[in-house]
């Protein structure tokens, strides 16, 4: 079983010796992975260890137990706290439960006394995290929620904000078959005569669901846009008049049962489900031809026009991909996409000259990724680029696939380059700062980022990688420095120094000047080694 995490802080030794030693802490289900004698080297031990139980005295020097786990309530809001106390004060146990404080305990600490603590806190814990991970809980809402959750993925796919891989994820997640050899998207439009409500599309769903039959496939119903829509999975493209039949037959139930006029487009069928989006067009399209060919009743796109099955279209899922691929990935990745984009074109079977809107689209596309990481249009399109390219400038959907895989590849490298040149800036810029302000004790990563306009976190993560240490770290080096210095070169006090290097507090500043150079500042600057 895993053990939960303590963080010992004291600034008397033989305490913290005596309570690492005489408690069986895996016996209790803990692990003592830390120790800190005062509450500053606590807060960076804090940061790397993420204790789930912190232990503190309240009196110690350069930073007390109080505003420690003030601090840290902040930062490891789902860890608890325990503090000791020689002076039985009704002000400190008042101030520890502001605090958020589990347990106040008296000094001199009773082993007996702290391994209940310990105990009390450990069946918290526990039930915390069972809380969290009740798999049966947590399969119940599952459950409960995935008719809903199954609705939002048809709804995605008819409206294509889903690429091909997340599809086959989420189809596998929500138990949603997705086999056939051909697939097709009806719309229904409910007629607005009366008040209609939820309460009437809702029965219009279940309408079809207890009375539509689809010969050689199966189909799902469910809410879309104040409506109801239909996807069905036929075993071949000509099953769809079944399908036709079997609409038009609850459209006939509708009238009898709820008093109600369906008109239902159908879209030409497809041969994969990714590819749904297009049939979905041509289910909107077949509807607004209701007042020329009749209300109460289904309208095939394909009777309309005969060319709706080869509708190219270029879909909101494929604009994610491609700005994904360009943005986040490789060259593999968007070689991937384009070949798959490339592929529809000319599994389409039109004309190059027919696929402009496609064509349009995609490059608007290009155009929008470009624009949004603040690059120059000429340097990704060449120079003079006016926007006057068509898809009839290609002879073939290879030669419209390569211009675009070399755009693309054209922006993901000056966006890296423009990334690499932004966070040298960034790192300079907040060197600088902390040169120009690290004699100011009140300086912070917070303080640092609100000049910076960036988020605490995402610094912190920057500057470490770029740097090789924490904020925190950086700073006390550059402090160190600059007080080596000027202990080497002045004779002035080393309580100034220590105030000039941002330390109010002289003995802090020789604590840590100590355990940086491995001698007092005195003894540095008599150029002496070894431990005082």
């Amino acid at each position: 079983m895993e053990l939960y995490r303590v963080l010992l802080v004291d600034d008397e030794e033989d305490i913290r010796v005596g309570i690492s030693q005489k408690m069986d802490w895996e016996g209790l289900g803990f692990s003592l992975v830390g120790q800190a004698e005062n509450g500053r080297d606590a807060l960076e031990l804090a940061e790397s260890l993420k204790p789930d139980v912190v232990l503190t005295d309240i009196k110690m020097p350069f930073m007390d137990g109080l505003e420690l786990c003030s601090i840290l309530t902040g930062r490891l809001p789902a860890s608890k706290f325990v503090v000791f106390s020689g002076f039985d004060d009704f002000e400190y146990a008042k101030q520890a439960i502001q605090m958020n404080v589990s347990e106040y305990i008296l000094k001199p600490i009773n082993a007996a006394e702290l391994a209940a603590v310990l105990e009390k806190l450990k069946a918290q814990l526990d039930a915390e995290r069972a809380e969290r991970r009740n798999a049966e809980q947590l399969r119940r809402r599952y459950e409960e929620s995935l008719p809903v959750l199954r609705g939002l993925f048809f709804t995605r796919l008819l409206d294509g904000r889903i690429n091909r891989e997340r599809m086959l994820e989420l189809a596998e997640r929500y138990d949603v078959a997705l086999d056939g050899g051909a697939f097709a998207a009806a719309i229904v439009h409910i007629d607005s005569a009366g008040p209609q409500g939820e309460l009437v599309t809702m029965s219009v769903q279940q309408l079809f669901e207890d009375n539509l039959a689809v010969p050689h496939g199966r189909f799902q119903t469910f809410l879309y846009n104040d409506s109801v829509a239909l996807l069905a999975a036929m075993d071949a493209q000509r099953d769809i008049y079944g399908l036709l039949d079997a609409v038009n037959r609850v459209c006939a139930l509708a009238e009898s049962y709820l008093g109600r006029r369906l008109t239902v487009g159908v879209g030409a069928p497809v041969a994969a489900p990714e590819e749904l989006p297009q049939s979905a067009a041509g289910a909107r399209s077949a509807l607004e031809y209701r007042g020329l060919v009749g209300k109460g009743r289904a309208i095939y796109i394909g009777d309309l026009e005969p060319d709706a099955g080869r509708r190219l279209e270029f879909m909101e899922s494929d604009e994610e991909a491609l700005g994904s691929a360009v943005k986040l990935r490789g060259e593999a990745e968007i070689r991937q996409v384009v070949d798959q984009l490339t592929e529809r074109v000319r599994a389409s079977g039109l004309a190059m000259s027919q696929c402009q809107l496609f064509f349009l689209e995609l490059l608007t596309c290009l155009l929008r990724l470009t624009r949004s990481a603040g690059l120059e249009v000429e340097t990704v399109f060449g120079t003079g680029f006016t926007g006057a390219v068509q898809a009839a400038d290609f002879t073939n959907p290879e030669q419209m696939g390569q211009w675009c895989l070399d755009r693309c590849l054209a922006i993901q490298a000056l966006i890296r380059r423009q990334r690499t040149d932004t966070t040298g800036r960034m790192v300079e810029r907040a060197r600088a700062y902390i040169d120009a302000h690290y004699g100011e004790s009140d300086l912070s990563v917070e303080r640092l980022c609100q000049h910076l306009h960036l988020s605490a976190a995402y610094f912190s993560t920057l500057f470490k990688r770029e740097v090789g240490m924490s904020f925190i770290a950086y700073l006390t080096v550059v402090r160190m420095e600059a007080a080596a210095r000027a202990l080497r070169g002045t004779e002035e006090k080393t309580y100034l120094i220590a105030r000039r290097c941002g330390y109010d507090d002289p003995n802090y500043f020789s604590y840590v000047f100590k355990r940086h150079f491995g001698v007092t500042p005195t003894k540095y600057r008599a150029g002496q080694g070894g431990e005082t």
